[in-house]
């Protein structure tokens, strides 16, 4: 028996082939089952199927005089053109895919950019743009020494003589120095011409200046029995608190300028402030008190009862501000054993708010051109601080003075603001920043007139 052939065939056996089929493998098989192996026989069978039917097509092409014979090429390029296997990029998309659904915008992750129209968050100095030396200036929280009229002038009283700054050209000037029995001076405040100066004395009277001609035009006695404090200007009326605790309205027209007098507070009275209507006035004093007088309803020399009393605060009241964007906004600072911020409803006498401030309460000012309140402070920081209303949230603190900020006061454009300190400084800030447009100076109004009677009544 010839085994030579055999052998060899048997040898070729164990050698694999290209369509060798593989042995049946069991579940008990080692070899990873998740790879998928193409099965040629399966394209075989394809191919069968083609040439079946694409023979049978064929067949009837002949009848027409065509006689082609079916292959294996045109049986693959029947598969290609029917997968569409013909295009260079097999896994190109047809049409662009479609724009992915935000399950979260991306205005809401991040903050959308700003607008053009939107404002620039104002930069606020930390420090005085120009300090002053202000010498013998009256370390007295019941005072007030300092006001800048609306001819851009400065009135500060410092012991017996007053100063004039003028903002213009920066150039000081004194305007009076009275006797030492008549002094020290108490209290100042610019009429609304911007030209009339009223100073208030220890002596318990109450002095009209001309700061253009430097002449005392008029000297209002008998209304107070001690020094005079606070003074606060509606038109021609000048009101005037004392040590006594009486409120007093002078027409500065008439011979006889005391035309009401309001009664009310037990102690000194050391803030006066009347409404941008001129229809109220607010008063506060030493005794913790505030009152409201209504104007309307004052009759002529009479003690007028007041509207209303409000006895929240725990300490002396001196600062005092009327909102000038909301009718009826009252604003008050109280002193060392208080120090707090209340806001109150002149209508209807109710407290908006309350605002612990951490220290004393010297002096109120409301920005006239934003929703803001500055306030000035004594121990322990002696600062100014600047808040936002109504969220009395602060937008800073301005510190340089090294003693209690006393007094406090706007320039006409509502800008800037000087403050004046037991330091013997005068520091001016640009804390309410700087004004959009420059607007013409208002004309006099009508007390301009009826100081030229004053000029001739002795």
């Amino acid at each position: 028996m010839d085994t030579g052939p055999w052998n060899s065939s048997s040898s070729k056996i164990k050698s694999r082939s290209p369509f060798q089929v593989r042995p049946f493998r069991t579940k008990n098989s080692q070899e990873n089952l998740d790879r998928f192996i193409p099965n040629r026989s399966a394209m075989d069978f394809g191919y069968a199927h083609y040439m079946l039917t694409e023979g049978n097509k064929k067949g009837r092409e002949k009848e027409n005089g065509v006689v082609t014979s079916p292959s294996r090429e045109a049986y693959q390029k029947h598969l290609a053109e029917a997968f569409n296997m013909n295009r260079t990029r097999i896994l190109a998309f047809k049409n662009k895919p479609p724009t992915p659904v935000e399950l979260i915008p991306k205005c809401i992750l991040s903050p959308p950019p700003p607008s053009k129209s939107s404002k620039p968050r104002r930069h606020i100095p930390q420090s005085s743009e120009r300090t002053l030396d202000a010498p013998d200036i009256l370390d007295d929280f019941y005072l007030n020494l300092l006001d800048w009229g609306s001819g851009n002038v400065l009135s500060i009283a410092l012991g017996n003589t007053v100063y004039l700054w003028n903002a213009d050209d920066s150039s000081t000037s004194e305007l009076v120095t009275v006797d030492e029995e008549d002094g020290p001076v108490t209290s100042v405040a610019w009429a609304p011409d911007g030209r009339h100066l009223a100073i208030g004395l220890n002596n318990f009277h109450v002095q009209l200046w001309d700061s253009h001609s430097s002449r005392m035009v008029r000297t209002l006695r008998g209304g107070h029995q001690a020094r005079v404090g606070s003074l606060c200007w509606n038109n021609h009326i000048l009101t005037t608190g004392g040590m006594d605790g009486r409120i007093v309205n002078n027409d500065v027209r008439v011979r006889s300028h005391i035309v009401e007098s309001y009664r009310g507070h037990q102690q000194e009275v050391c803030g006066l402030k009347w409404s941008p209507s001129g229809q109220q006035l607010a008063s506060g004093g030493n005794d913790n008190v505030i009152h409201i007088w209504d104007r309307a309803s004052a009759s002529s020399n009479s003690a007028t009862r007041w509207l209303h009393r409000f006895e929240e605060h725990r300490a002396a009241v001196k600062a005092l501000a009327w909102c000038p964007f909301q009718a009826n906004l009252l604003a008050s600072g109280g002193g060392g054993g208080d120090h707090c911020i209340k806001f109150w409803n002149a209508h209807t006498g109710v407290c908006l708010n309350s605002v612990n401030t951490g220290s004393q309460v010297c002096s109120l000012l409301w920005n006239k051109n934003e929703r803001e309140l500055l306030s000035s402070h004594g121990f322990t920081q002696n600062q100014l601080t600047l808040w936002k209303y109504p969220s009395m949230l602060k937008m800073g603190e301005l510190k340089g003075h090294t003693s209690r900020v006393l007094y406090m006061t706007q320039s006409p454009d509502g800008c800037t603001v000087a403050s004046a300190a037991g330091d013997e400084t005068l520091r001016f800030w640009n804390v309410f920043g700087t004004p959009q447009a420059s607007k013409p100076a208002p004309k006099a109004n009508t007390i301009t007139e009826p100081f030229a009677h004053v000029n001739r009544i002795r």
